[in-house]
């Protein structure tokens, strides 16, 4: 616990769960929905600005070189992730409502974390340039991969992707991401001397999203949709599914060779879903019916994998001081 509240996770999550108790007591209707929906768009298009004003690119250059590792992560995303959905979607639909299925599949299709991954790498003694380059490159390639994923993979459950929501994915999250990149070379230095205040931006922009999402979810009725025991299995996928790619990371980086340090970062960037990168493509993706219910699987895996992974990265440098 002292290492989460070292992070500053555990604040984070009591406020991601308050703003979903907020939004179910008191969710935004009418006009003051339409306005809180627009200021939310502008909160989404400035946290992907700040992400790419904040990526120095001579950072991301200098951890490329190690294209076994950032494969081996890149597989875990996007290959390995979505295999498992796959899996466990076959039990989903006897196990769970659609929407809550749908919302499994969405998040193994996601990106990996930036900040928790290097900041687990790091604690537990592994490869951070290679961590900072790997999760770096898998949220810019998320941002083209995930929704071509949905598409194909949730095609066949009513799900998938329209032209107009590839476009709005372009507009909203890549545009201003490429503008932040731009200007980094003007921005960073700035950046780098304001860290609380971008910190805040960013959290703030994901709980204005958080809030939105579940505002529309309890007026089209998400509570009266869910019971506790579909909640329950909920919680017991997520801890499965991060278990098997732990173990499944695991000795893969041991079988082909890495070094200790690599394994530690194969591990936690392989093994992470971005809730800062999954919320905003999960609110353009889908409809306002079904966004809260979507995001839910995700919300409760990201606590999930923080807790988890906290716990793993000091008995990683534990060891590595024994």
């Amino acid at each position: 616990m002292t290492l989460l509240k070292r992070l500053n996770i555990d604040n984070y999550v009591l406020m991601l769960l308050g703003t979903v108790l907020l939004a179910s007591l008191l969710p935004v209707r009418g006009e003051a929905a339409e306005a809180f929906s627009l200021a939310t768009k502008l909160a989404i298009a400035l946290l992907f600005f700040l992400h790419g004003a904040k990526l120095s690119p001579r950072t991301v250059l200098k951890g490329m070189i190690h294209w076994r590792l950032h494969l081996v992560v890149f597989a875990s995303t996007f290959v390995l992730f979505p295999i498992l959905g796959l899996i466990l979607g076959l039990l989903a639909p006897t196990l769970l409502p659609p929407a809550l299925a749908m919302g499994i599949l969405f998040l193994c299709v996601l990106p990996s974390t930036i900040q928790s991954s290097i900041a687990f790498t790091s604690i537990a003694g592994g490869n951070v340039p290679a961590a900072i380059c790997s999760a770096s490159a898998s949220n810019i390639l998320g941002m083209f991969i995930t929704p071509l994923l949905v598409g194909v993979l949730m095609s066949t459950q009513g799900g998938g992707v329209s032209l107009d929501a590839l476009s709005a994915i372009l507009l909203q999250l890549l545009a201003p991401f490429l503008l932040g990149q731009l200007l980094q070379r003007w921005l960073g230095t700035w950046m780098a001397r304001h860290k609380r205040l971008v910190g805040l931006v960013d959290r703030g922009a994901i709980l204005m999203v958080v809030y939105m999402a579940f505002s529309e979810a309890i007026v089209a009725g998400l509570w009266e949709q869910l019971s506790f025991q579909a909640l329950a299995v909920m919680v017991i996928v997520d801890c499965v599914l991060l278990a098997a790619v732990l173990i499944i990371t695991t000795q893969a980086s041991r079988w082909l060779g890495f070094s200790q340090e690599d394994e530690i970062t194969i591990v936690f960037c392989g093994s992470k879903k971005s809730l800062s990168s999954g919320i905003p493509i999960a609110h353009v993706l889908f409809s306002a019916q079904q966004v809260g219910s979507v995001i839910l699987p995700l919300m409760l895996f990201h606590q999930i994998q923080l807790f988890v992974c906290a716990i793993l990265a000091r008995r990683y440098a534990k060891a590595r001081h024994d």
